[in-house]
């Protein structure tokens, strides 16, 4: 596979996170972005891993649907605390909540990705996980991290790609990227092994 990565067939990001848009560019691949207008409301309560699978598969589809000729990648990110799925915080106090709780801990980030090709009839759909552990925060390390108003748009209350984050990430075993919300190594993996045939050599 030559670098940067190209394909033969247009490549579609499901998705107008500004995170994976970034890391696509990153390293470089082409790609244009259509949102997918999948619901993403979810019934019971699934396991985080099976959560994030079906939420990645369930929002590539439409897209693969609508453009069949084009490879469709789409991914969703939940942190997992223990048996709690910590989304996005819907306020301030709420994210003081949670960095109290990760606080000196470790917690898990799971990344479900799916890359869908309607016209070959091909749909891969993978987890990632990676486990982080954050260092004691004192009240007023998360209030000062808080005011910054990073918190409020990242699942979990933190983003490990802000520039505050060297201080109060402590371990991390897995991904980086999968962190970030698309674990890159597993998705050159998953072209160079299921879509040898969309990637130029």
């Amino acid at each position: 596979m030559s670098f940067p990565i190209q394909f033969t067939c247009p490549f579609l990001l499901a998705s107008e996170s500004p995170r994976r848009r970034a890391l696509l560019e990153q390293i470089q691949i082409a790609f244009d972005v259509t949102p997918s207008p999948a619901d993403e409301a979810v019934d019971g309560t699934p396991s985080p891993r099976a959560l994030v699978r079906d939420l990645a598969g369930r929002k590539a589809a439409p897209v693969a649907d609508a453009h069949p000729s084009a490879l469709v990648l789409a991914a969703d990110t939940v942190v997992a605390h223990g048996p709690d799925v910590l989304e996005k915080p819907s306020a301030p106090a709420h994210a003081r909540r949670m960095l109290r709780r990760l606080s000196d801990t470790t917690h898990q980030v799971h990344t479900g990705v799916a890359l869908h090709h309607a016209a070959s009839a091909r749909q891969v759909e993978w987890v990632a996980t990676t486990e982080v552990t954050l260092a004691p925060l004192t009240d007023r390390e998360i209030e000062a991290y808080v005011d910054t108003g990073s918190p409020l748009d990242k699942a979990g209350g933190y983003g490990i790609q802000d520039h505050t984050a060297p201080f109060f990430i402590e371990d991390i075993v897995g991904d980086y990227y999968t962190v970030v919300g698309l674990p890159l190594r597993s998705l050159y993996e998953r072209l160079q092994d299921d879509f040898p045939d969309l990637v130029k050599p």
